[in-house]
């Protein structure tokens, strides 16, 4: 009896073994974002000027290109990409917009007002020069921010023209 308890035991551990999920393997650790804006413009403006991403060259998708991947109901797609640094690791912000059918905003009153992605968070090597970047483009802060996180850090939290949450966390230099 002992062996049969042993020997099922034993069967069990092997298929669950055999059946374990295996983690995937990525070819890279960066995750680019895309974001769709009400209006390309004044959005890259402010993720360039305000809160100090630099534009990289980006990239179009036809309206069939875009519609055989499963994005769009037969609409083209401009993509306007940003980056948080120089390395090729860089995260890149992918943003674009469709004019000709705009989607609907969320409710983003709060970040758990709405499913989804709720916001970005953006380390800063300098939070004094973000929050003069902000204050020059009359960026409304949220909440009672910048606010300390322990030490030197601070945390900043607004929105973009589109309402979506930003944080910005990193030191203050004094």
């Amino acid at each position: 009896m002992q062996t049969r308890i042993l020997s099922l035991i034993a069967s069990v551990v092997l298929v669950a073994t055999l059946f374990a999920a295996e983690p995937a393997k990525f070819a890279s650790g960066i995750v680019d974002i895309g974001m769709v804006a009400k209006d390309l413009g004044k959005t890259a403006k402010f993720y360039t000027e305000v809160v100090g991403l630099k534009e990289v060259k980006g990239f179009e998708a036809s309206a069939e290109k875009a519609t055989a991947f499963g994005l769009t109901d037969n609409q083209p797609a401009k993509i306007r990409v940003f980056v948080l640094g120089e390395a090729p690791t860089s995260t890149r912000l992918k943003i674009m917009a469709f004019p000709e059918r705009p989607g609907k905003m969320p409710n983003q009153k709060f970040i758990h007002s709405s499913i989804g992605i709720s916001y970005l968070t953006l380390r800063v090597e300098d939070m004094t020069a973000a929050l003069a970047r902000l204050k020059k483009a009359k960026v409304k802060l949220l909440g009672e921010t910048p606010a300390s996180l322990g030490g030197n850090n601070r945390i900043t939290v607004f929105h973009d023209p589109d309402g979506n949450f930003v944080e910005l966390i990193g030191p203050v230099n004094e």
